[in-house]
């Protein structure tokens, strides 16, 4: 039997929600740049594949949703420092240059216009991987589709539609029949490129990617690189350009991207780069387990305008991504699709919360950026202090894989000779890489006991000697991680479902 999951939070977010009028945000408005400056939009030609490169391998059909891609086409603006920069994040730019430019939308929307809730999700592709990847998509996933988000994807970055490294060279040298008239003039663009999609997505000048949703709220969105620069769009653009109502940081750095779109100018930018707090929009910095020991540099008091998730047992990219992302890789790329370069025998991903993370703090970002409440602080976390027993990080947000753990969790793994740097943004999950004696002393038996087994069932069996016991601890944590603003009630009860389901206890 389901037991009921209580959720105040949410029915004040619906209560705000309902009582919010069209363009009471500060800011919300687009930006009064010329209208000539405004983007083209256009439909694709099918190409030699038939289909957009990141295309969706599930039947997104069946979640009542379609998906198209749009060129959007223009005069891109680059920008350069104006006065000091400091690690405040309150930088000021000037306009530094032209150039023309042509790239893409893919676009996922609700079939049925009411079934829309109003709110678009904008992702900055992410290329750190030489080719375009959708990681927060495949985060969100389970939010966007059954909440009625619109989701949009925006090939912001040079190297995602010209090409880098790798087998795939870019969009451009994926189909040159679909995407061979793209231009990218370099990442110094890519700022106004970014800010010139969410301008096509509220009043189009062309065929309109949304179909005729009528946007209420627009979100930007970006994960681990895409981060960095988004951290710079909020400091730096966002002020100037003044197109999004909500920005999401997601995994990054202690240090923005450089306004000059060159890696090599990294080093001129402040270190740390803090999010300036005097944004008429909210900005919401989460960070797994893997980011921690670097990003926390950049550590800042939550304010009325920024708030921080620091995220316990998650990682940069987990299980759950690579689930969502290989089979949507593979459908583009095939046998060319990256994969996480880790040594066979390794330990497995990560396979913790940071999905359900990521579906309360966008639930959370969508209702702030119409003047809901702001979602609760959360506590920074420790990924240098680990409960020995269990080999857990000490800190941050805590869901219920962490709370009532069954097994080890860390956003790092140690890295042999064979893995690459990816693989090691992945984490791992172990069961009970903890110290064992610890556990015997915890216990108060023998150090020595032989009874104490070095594997990880009857460990579980001396956690939860019954499995009542067990779906009790997990349903209690759940009820205090939703009554907390941390997880939603939809994911809770997925959460206790899989304990019930468990063999765990006993």
């Amino acid at each position: 039997m389901r037991i009921p999951l209580r959720s105040p939070k949410r029915r004040a977010v619906a209560a705000a929600l309902g009582a919010v009028l069209f363009g009471a945000f500060i800011g919300a408005a687009p930006s009064a740049r010329a209208e000539a400056d405004d983007p083209v939009v256009s439909v694709p030609p099918a190409g030699e594949h038939g289909f957009p490169f990141l295309a969706a391998a599930e039947d997104l059909g069946s979640f009542g949703y379609t998906e198209n891609e749009y060129f959007i086409s223009g005069t891109a603006h680059s920008y350069a420092k104006a006065g000091l920069w400091g690690s405040d994040g309150r930088w000021n730019v000037r306009e530094s240059g032209t150039a023309a430019y042509k790239t893409r939308l893919l676009v996922r929307r609700p079939t049925d216009p009411a079934k829309f809730n109003g709110t678009v999700v904008v992702e900055w592709l992410n290329v750190s991987g030489q080719l375009e990847l959708s990681p927060d998509y495949w985060f969100e996933r389970d939010e966007l589709l059954r909440e009625g988000y619109a989701w949009v994807g925006v090939s912001a970055q040079a190297v995602g539609v010209n090409g880098g490294l790798g087998e795939i060279h870019g969009l451009k040298g994926w189909d040159p029949e679909r995407y061979g008239t793209l231009v990218h003039p370099g990442d110094a663009y890519s700022y106004d490129i970014f800010s010139q999609a969410g301008r096509a997505l509220r009043a189009p000048d062309g065929p309109d990617p949304l179909g005729g949703l009528k946007v209420r709220t627009l979100l930007a969105d970006g994960e681990s690189q895409s981060a960095g620069f988004m951290t710079t769009y909020a400091d730096a653009v966002q002020p100037v350009a003044k197109v999004y109502d909500g920005l999401m940081v997601h995994s990054n750095s202690a240090v923005g991207a450089p306004i000059s779109g060159e890696l090599a100018d990294t080093l001129t930018m402040p270190n740390p780069s803090r999010i300036r707090t005097d944004l008429p929009v909210p900005t919401f910095v989460v960070l797994t387990e893997t980011d921690v020991p670097l990003a926390s540099a950049a550590r800042q008091p939550d304010t009325g305008s920024v708030v921080h998730w620091e995220l316990a047992g998650t990682s940069h990219g987990d299980q759950w991504a690579y689930d969502l992302g290989d089979p949507t890789l593979k459908k583009s790329a095939g046998s060319a699709a990256p994969a996480p370069d880790c040594r066979a025998g390794t330990a497995p991903f990560n396979d913790g919360p940071g999905h359900y993370s990521m579906n309360a703090a966008l639930r959370h970002l969508a209702s702030w950026a119409r003047g809901g409440a702001r979602p609760p602080s959360g506590a920074p976390l420790d990924t240098a202090l680990r409960d020995p027993r269990t080999g857990l990080a000490t800190g941050g947000v805590r869901l219920p894989d962490v709370t009532v753990p069954t097994r080890t969790l860390t956003g790092l793994r140690n890295l042999g000779l064979g893995d690459g740097v990816f693989c090691g943004l992945y984490g791992a999950r172990d069961p009970w890489n903890g110290d064992k004696d610890a556990w015997d002393r915890h216990d108060a038996g023998d150090p020595s006991d032989p009874s104490f087994p070095p594997t990880a069932e009857p460990v579980l069996s001396r956690l939860y000697p019954t499995h009542a016991g067990y779906v009790g601890k997990v349903q209690a944590a759940a009820q205090r991680s939703v009554d907390g603003g941390y997880l939603l009630p939809e994911d809770a009860a997925t959460i206790v479902k899989t304990a019930q389901d468990s063999g765990i206890g006993g």
